[in-house]
């Protein structure tokens, strides 16, 4: 999936489109399987200003477009 269709997608369902959004979709895009705390961190550490109910907020809008699957993960210890 590219940038370029999830940021029509979202101009098509009347969102805007703003620079914290598209460095988000940006990070999500490129970090396959990666948790939400995980990709706040990515974001914050590229521009500190975006803060993490920032960054859920999208993670929960891309969910309720069809974007992304959220997916619960136990692990063995």
């Amino acid at each position: 999936m590219s940038n370029e269709y999830v940021i029509s997608l979202l101009k098509d369902r009347g969102f805007r489109i703003t620079k914290q959004r598209k460095l988000i979709i940006d990070i999500i895009l490129s970090c396959d399987g990666a948790s939400c705390k995980e990709i706040y961190h990515k974001v914050n550490s590229k521009d500190n200003t975006v803060g993490a109910a920032t960054v859920y907020r999208m993670i929960r809008l891309l969910e309720d477009v069809g974007i992304l699957k959220h997916v619960d993960m136990i692990t063995l210890i």
